[in-house]
């Protein structure tokens, strides 16, 4: 952004207190909430924001060693000689202050301004109606879905003096949030998109939640909404009568409304609508044909009719509205690539989104950037290219190509980077060369007049049409969950063992370690070998090490599971050897203890041995001693695993004493974590549950799903009644059959036993009975009753059918049908 404030002003503007010990020039351009995202340190401020999962003033060290020299802080810092290296500016709630000062800011603007709420399609109306705006006004708008207490106030603060309107989405969680989003965003005009169960435990009702959203709309002067919801519609207008200046501009089916929606017709690829606005009727063909689409456009359409935008151009508009890509994705390209497609927004602080994930997710240590021109940013473009140049050479990458004209104008800004560039996306694509692409990760970062879908097919690699989509979002979301169940200073041990139940190993393991997981654990030294070489630096535990490859565990810091006497022995040789490599004094190991699963660990009458080789040994140290719970997820099995837990703290009682050192002691899995609080030690091991699976079905209700297996039908034919399907004939015909094929099957981990009607898979929301023998490369459906055609997407487990009711189906549990998914099925990881 142009418009830049001094500390002086921020102090000021927040209410704070300004403590520096030399006078500080720098003008503040950029607010910076998560010190991962940091970029432009001399023109930052750093608020220190403190939330119940993390504390921002921890990270205070660590940003001025990296050239931050601005903080918001509600405690000033305990060493000395921080004060005199920067700023700070003292208020008593740091995210109060974050918003004070957006609220000013946003008060030196006076352009239109529309704020969208609601329970769902918040983003793709925000995100369509700049579309369809963009020719009228120079619109600032959230990036994707910041729409938080902190989201709100990240996107305000783009607004610049050459913006000429703004939308801006806002989502809240619990009362009293709305109000403080309100004072920042001033909407003059506003949408409330629907009411829906999203958030409801967070507020007393229906009918309050519609309340408190309303309060974003408290000095607005039009409100458009759809009133075929009756709760909704009577709040509404009751709500509206005390706020005279605010007229309501309703549409639906009703003839009462505004605009009325009078017919609806579905064709293959479009929707068509006849509405009826002011005694005209209109006609409009849509891009779309699912329902949330159409409710979504006639909003837009409705907000276009009563600001006097539907001009004879609106029917062309809409149909070149383009599908809202609400989440980044990465897939495998070509020669051994990972690609990130990410044409969502054009604008620099998507960019750094962008690169972050980049950089969070890819493990490959090359990775190129391709970027069009940034339209519509409002600055010169020196100014622009050369933030662009900056952020780039930040975030370590080792390529650009640069597409437009814009951009490659000013190709000097981006001197020492391995730099490319083309006027066009078709000049690009004339002179491509995929040998050039190899061994890299892959950014795709356009706007949508270059069309880079293009560039996509060609760095894509066309594989197998059954994937496994991983939603990272979600991941992080259940890990939260139970962060927010564990007693204070409590850690989490994270575990990516077995590729990560299935869902691959460096991808996840970059999300934990962005994200502060403590600890990694996996089964064997390779894996851990493995996130080492991709660039894992966090601790990483190894649970099964093997006697024939212990020098890996020197080699890539990697610290044992210490079983057996014989181990420890062998691991203790494997020190002294390892003594000529960097200092190795005091490897990290971690001790089990047998206290009832009866596998591998120490038995309490082995205690004493261990003891007296750990005493005199300097070479190893205990890091960690734990146990396993053998049946924490079964109420039958209470008592026992209450016995284990005593056996536990007493065996872990004479270590300590006998060592005459601390470690940390953890026991509790995924399930245990709600169900025996108690267990929850120093550590706790998170498994399946970041997943969305829990054996506690209260806490399971809070999780989201991570993992979708899914495919789609690959050719439809009408086989006879008396027909068979399949291998061995064992799929008879009754009736005349719509069949559907699907290329699944057991060697993609679709178990066998579900052949001949014992499973079905999902397609389009209904159930579609598996026909006939599942083969080794298919399988084959029934989708008689079910509109359905070839292409259409087919669910084999996912938030539309759980992996906890196919588990029960197949008499086994998740954790098998996780880890049964062939390598063969690409793993497909989706951020929002």
């Amino acid at each position: 952004m142009a418009v830049s404030y001094t500390i002086q002003q921020i102090a000021g503007y927040t209410g704070g207190i300004l403590h520096e010990k030399t006078e500080h020039q720098n003008e503040i351009r950029f607010l910076l909430t998560d010190s991962r995202r940091l970029v432009f340190p001399q023109s930052a401020v750093f608020f220190a924001l403190v939330t119940s999962k993390n504390d921002g003033h921890k990270y205070i060290g660590e940003l001025i060693e990296r050239g931050v020299a601005c903080f918001v802080v509600s405690r000033l810092p305990e060493k000395e000689s921080w004060l005199t290296q920067a700023a700070f500016i003292l208020v008593s709630d740091t995210l109060t202050a974050l918003q004070q000062l957006v609220a000013v800011h946003r008060s030196q603007f006076n352009i239109p301004v529309v704020g969208i709420t609601g329970s769902n399609g918040k983003t793709i109306i925000k995100e369509w109606l700049s579309q369809l705006l963009a020719e009228r006004f120079f619109v600032v708008k959230n990036p994707r879905s910041y729409n938080s207490q902190t989201g709100v106030p990240l996107s305000v603060w783009q607004m610049d003096h050459f913006h000429e309107m703004g939308i801006f989405e806002a989502g809240i969680s619990q009362p009293g949030e709305m109000e403080k989003l309100e004072k920042i965003i001033r909407p003059e005009h506003g949408i409330f998109t629907n009411i829906g169960p999203a958030h409801d435990e967070g507020f007393p009702g229906r009918e309050n939640k519609i309340h408190e959203k309303l309060k974003l709309f408290t000095n607005s002067r039009l409100l458009v909404y759809r009133c075929d919801n009756a709760l909704l519609d009577e709040t509404i207008r009751q709500w509206a009568k005390h706020h005279k200046n605010l007229k309501l501009f309703r549409w639906g089916v009703s003839a009462a409304a505004d605009m009325q929606v009078l017919d609806v017709e579905y064709t293959h690829n479009n929707t068509w609508v006849e509405v009826s606005v002011s005694d005209k009727k209109r006609q409009y063909t849509l891009p779309f044909t699912d329902d949330a689409s159409l409710e979504n456009m006639l909003h837009c359409i409705a907000y276009m009719h009563c600001c006097g935008f539907a001009d004879g151009a609106l029917s062309e508009k809409l149909l070149q509205l383009q599908p809202v890509a609400m989440r980044l994705q990465l897939r495998q390209g070509i020669n051994n690539c990972t690609l990130i497609d990410d044409a969502y927004n054009s604008d620099v602080l998507s960019l750094g989104v962008a690169l972050d994930f980049l950089n969070t997710q890819v493990k490959q240590r090359e990775k190129t950037l391709i970027l069009s021109d940034i339209l519509q940013a409002g600055v010169s473009a020196s100014r622009l290219y050369a933030d662009v140049a900056e952020l780039i050479k930040a975030k370590n990458i080792t390529n650009l190509i640069g597409i437009g004209p814009d951009i490659s104008s000013r190709s000097s800004d981006f001197k020492g980077l391995n730099a490319r560039f083309f006027q066009s996306t078709e000049d690009f694509l004339r002179d491509y060369d995929h040998a050039l692409f190899r061994d890299q990760g892959i950014l795709l970062k356009g706007a949508r007049d270059f069309g880079f879908e293009r560039i996509s097919n060609k760095l894509q690699f066309k594989d197998h049409q059954t994937v496994l989509e991983i939603d990272l979002d979600a991941l992080v979301h259940n890990l939260n969950v139970y962060k927010s169940m564990l007693k204070p200073g409590v850690k989490i041990a994270a575990m990516v063992k077995a590729f990560s139940y299935g869902s691959g190993s460096y991808e996840i393991a970059g999300v934990l370690q962005y994200h502060q997981a403590d600890y990694l654990a996996v089964a064997f030294a390779d894996e851990g070998k493995e996130l080492r070489n991709a660039g894992i630096t966090m601790p990483v535990m190894v649970l099964n090490p093997e006697l024939h490859n212990l020098d890996i565990l020197f080699r890539y810091r990697l610290e044992p599971e210490v079983y057996s006497i014989e181990l420890l022995k062998r691991l203790l040789q494997e020190a002294e050897k390892n003594l000529s490599l960097p200092k190795q004094s005091g490897f990290q190991i971690h001790i089990k203890l047998d206290t009832g699963m009866h596998r591998m660990g120490f038995m309490e009458e082995e205690l004493d041995e261990l003891i007296e080789m750990l005493r005199h040994n300097s070479l190893l140290k205990v890091a960690s001693v734990f146990s396993h719970l053998a049946a924490s997820d079964m109420p039958q099995f209470d008592d026992f695993s209450y016995e284990q837990l005593k056996r536990f703290q007493r065996m872990t009682r004479k270590l300590e004493t006998d060592l005459g050192y601390g470690f940390l002691k953890h026991m509790a899995n995924s399930a245990a974590i709600s169900r025996f609080p108690d267990a929850q030690l120093d550590m706790v091991r998170l498994g399946i549950g970041m997943y969305g699976v829990d054996g506690n079905k209260d806490v399971e209700a809070l999780l989201q799903n991570v993992n979708t297996f899914k495919s789609v039908i690959s050719q439809i034919k009408t086989v006879p009644a008396g027909e068979t399907v399949g291998y061995n004939r064992a799929g008879y015909l009754n009736r005349e059959t719509r069949i559907g094929i699907v290329p699944v099957g057991y060697a993609d981990g679709l178990s066998r036993r579900l052949s001949n009607g014992r499973g079905y898979l999902m397609v389009n929301g209904q159930q579609a009975p598996i026909l006939g023998n599942i083969s080794m490369d298919m399988c084959t459906i029934d989708v008689t009753d079910i509109i359905a055609e070839a292409g259409d997407e087919v669910i084999i487990f996912g938030k539309e059918l759980p992996v906890t009711l196919l588990a029960e189906k197949l008499e086994t549990i998740p954790y098998e049908i996780f880890t049964g998914i062939a390598a063969r099925v690409k793993r497909v990881y989706f951020q929002e």
